[in-house]
């Protein structure tokens, strides 16, 4: 309980007197901002970071899936973005099997 009332009196530096980055609390995280908020626009493009329209709706939804090793494996194999790739594939059986 003290904790919580120091972190709303006095927000403390994230580093001390030599650089060395302090133990971060729950008020810590909760006052971090997204990095395309905070970066200026000319850094955020070269990190290839953009803002999407708040008011878009998600075009993936995150779930939990438990799926075969071997599948899971070969499509990490093929490299980076595996996971647009198996959706890619789930895409396809939906579009040659009949709605059930």
């Amino acid at each position: 309980m003290q904790e919580k009332l120091d972190d709303l009196r006095v927000r403390k530096p994230l580093t001390d007197d030599e650089g060395e980055v302090r133990e971060l609390r729950a008020a810590d995280f909760a006052s971090f901002r997204p990095a395309v908020e905070v970066l200026p626009e000319s850094l955020a493009g070269k990190l290839g970071i953009q803002s999407r329209d708040p008011d878009a709706r998600p075009t993936r939804v995150r779930i939990s899936l438990r799926l075969s090793r071997d599948v899971i494996e070969r499509f990490r194999a093929a490299g980076d973005d595996w996971e647009a790739r198996l959706d890619a594939a789930l895409r396809e059986w939906l579009d040659t099997h009949p709605r059930i």
